[in-house]
């Protein structure tokens, strides 16, 4: 599977969710997002943007500020 990396470090909310969806349309079904976000309000926004559109949140982690998010597009209707 590919995967790619999207860095918005210092957006505020809503511009990290809103990239990442841009992002994962031009993906194909399954592909991998990793999102690195420095804005605490992303941890909410990223898992309700995941339970409403179908994407999945594979996995979550904070580092020194830094929060990595890394979602698999969801397959094609």
């Amino acid at each position: 599977m590919s995967e790619t990396l999207l860095d918005v470090q210092g957006l505020s909310c809503p511009l990290p969710v809103l990239k990442a969806n841009k992002a994962l349309r031009s993906l194909a079904p399954g592909a991998r997002l990793t999102v690195l976000a420095t804005d605490p309000a992303s941890v909410k926004d990223f898992s309700a943007f995941c339970q409403e559109t179908g994407h999945e949140l594979v996995s979550f982690g904070e580092s020194e500020g830094v929060y990595r998010f890394v979602l698999r597009r969801k397959a094609s209707p």
